[in-house]
């Protein structure tokens, strides 16, 4: 392989690598909170806005995986541009890309079973600690917008590859 710069292909290849494993970590820290927060709410029997936190700290550990999913993928697709195609070669990225393209898989890197089945458990057990109509009304709502960001990130994340792909080879051609 040919590459312009050797130095900045192994740096970008070794922060994917980096940012893949920070990501699994982010997400298993944050649901440990999670579960951690609901506990010490429960135990507390603390009542009102407090129990909105553990909403909070599940949207802001779906966000931070999502951050670093699209950062990733970023990063393949502009190595797939600027060392593998303009040298002409296929590694890694090419193939990853082409064989999901053609084997699609059940898999979801963003985790959104994990985090829309965690939503609705945190909105269930809130319930009980915001006893008043309009609390419930205000958890249902953020539950609500938590789930639009997942399906809508969802959507994103799908067509993220085939658009920085794009982008990146309008950018390589000017």
């Amino acid at each position: 392989m040919s590459y312009d710069s050797p130095a900045e292909y192994q740096g970008l290849r070794a922060t994917i690598r980096e940012r893949g494993t920070l990501r699994i970590c982010s997400i298993l820290a944050g649901l440990v909170a999670l579960v951690a927060v609901i506990i010490a709410l429960r135990a507390a029997r603390l009542e009102g806005a407090i129990a909105l936190l553990p909403l909070l700290l599940l949207a802001a550990t779906f966000e931070v995986n999502f951050f670093i999913h699209t950062g990733v993928e970023r990063i393949g697709r502009y190595i797939q541009v600027f060392y593998e195609e303009r040298s002409g070669t296929r590694g890694w990225e090419t193939a990853a890309m082409n064989y999901g393209a053609k084997y699609p898989s059940a898999l979801d890197p963003l985790f959104s079973a994990i985090f829309g089945a965690a939503a609705a458990l945190n909105f269930f057990t809130t319930l009980p600690i915001a006893r008043e109509p309009g609390w419930i009304l205000f958890s249902l709502g953020g539950h609500a917008a938590l789930a639009y960001r997942i399906v809508a990130a969802k959507k994103l994340a799908g067509a993220q590859r085939a658009l920085d792909l794009d982008r990146f080879r309008s950018l390589l051609s000017k």
